[in-house]
C-alpha cells in the first residue's frame, strides 16, 4: 500500500459567482509545486453555502464538470469538492470525485442543514460513496454530515476489510462553530480508526458569516498532520502515511470490539464520465 498525497485548498469564496470562482481555482491549481494525488476543495466550491440554487445550478454536464475535468487531466490527479447540481428538476448539493481519466463519482449530501432552511431548497442524498485511490478506500461526506456518527461509521469485514481508510469532509463550517468542527475532526478519526480529512472554507459570505477553515488531516491517533493556520487563505500539501494506519489498526485492535449494526441507505448516484 502506498502513501497517499492529499493537497488541502483552504479559500475564500466569491459569493454565487461561479465564473470567477473557477477563475481563482484555476490560479490557485496552477501555484501547486507538489505532485499531489488528490486536490481537495470547499463545499459549494464555485458559490459558497447559497439557499438559491434555482439562479445557479448546473446540469452534470455543465461548466464546472468540464472543468473539474480538464484540472483532473492536466495535474493527473483526482479533484474533488461539492457543486449545486440540478438533475431530474430536484437540487442536490453534490460532491464530485473527478478522476484524470475523465471517470468520476458523487455523493448527494445527505444530511440538510435545517438550521439554513438548506433543507427547503435542496433534496438529500439517499446513499454513501466510497471511491478508491492507489490502495486507499475513501468515504466522502459533506459539512454537516459530520456530526452524524451512524452515517459516518467504519466497518470490518474478514472478506473485505475496513469499510473505509480515510473518510473526506468537504466543508462551509461557520467559524463561530469552530471547537465543534475541529474535535468532530478528531473523533471521527479516533472512533473509526481512520484517516480524516477535513477541508474548510475561510472568509465571509453575502449573508456575513464568517468561517475561520481550521482545515486538518487528523491520523487514527486523532493528531493532526496539516499545517495550516486558522483563518488564513492557504495550500498545503499533506502525506498520509500508510504504514502508520495498518501499524495502529494492527497493534490497537478497538475495530474487534465494534457493535455491529446496519444503517438502512440506498446506492449513491451512479459513476460516469465527461
Amino acid at each position: 500500500m502506498q502513501n497517499l498525497n492529499v493537497h488541502l485548498v483552504q479559500s475564500p469564496l466569491h459569493w454565487e459567482d461561479p465564473e470567477r470562482n473557477l477563475s481563482m481555482f484555476e490560479e490557485k491549481l496552477s501555484e501547486i509545486d507538489t505532485s499531489p494525488d488528490l486536490i481537495v476543495l470547499p463545499e459549494m466550491f464555485t458559490t459558497g453555502f447559497t439557499m438559491i440554487p434555482h439562479n445557479l445550478a448546473e446540469p452534470m454536464e455543465g461548466r464546472t464538470m468540464q472543468w473539474m475535468q480538464e484540472k483532473a487531466q492536466m495535474l493527473d490527479c483526482v479533484i474533488t469538492g461539492s457543486i449545486i447540481i440540478r438533475d431530474d428538476g430536484k437540487y442536490y448539493n453534490r460532491l464530485v470525485w473527478m478522476q484524470p481519466d475523465g471517470q468520476y463519482h458523487c455523493y448527494d449530501k445527505k444530511h440538510l442543514f435545517t438550521y439554513a432552511g438548506e433543507n427547503k431548497h435542496y433534496s438529500p442524498g439517499t446513499g454513501k460513496l466510497i471511491v478508491e485511490l492507489k490502495g486507499w478506500k475513501i468515504m466522502p461526506v459533506i459539512c454537516y454530515d459530520m456530526r452524524f456518527p451512524a452515517w459516518c461509521r467504519n466497518s470490518y469485514d474478514e472478506d473485505t476489510g475496513f469499510a473505509y481508510d480515510a473518510m473526506l469532509n468537504v466543508a462551509n463550517w461557520p467559524g463561530s462553530r469552530s471547537h465543534a468542527w475541529r474535535v468532530l475532526l478528531m473523533a471521527r478519526a479516533i472512533e473509526n480508526q481512520s484517516f480524516v480529512i477535513g477541508l474548510n472554507r475561510v472568509g465571509e459570505d453575502g449573508n456575513n458569516i464568517a468561517y475561520s477553515g481550521d482545515s486538518a488531516i487528523i491520523d487514527p491517533r486523532g493528531e493532526n498532520l496539516s499545517d495550516i493556520m486558522p483563518g488564513r487563505e492557504a495550500s498545503e500539501t499533506v502525506i498520509m502515511p500508510r504504514c502508520q494506519l495498518d501499524s495502529f489498526r494492527d497493534t490497537f485492535r478497538a475495530w474487534v470490539d465494534w457493535d455491529a449494526f446496519e444503517l438502512k441507505s440506498h446506492p449513491a448516484p451512479g459513476a460516469g464520465s465527461q
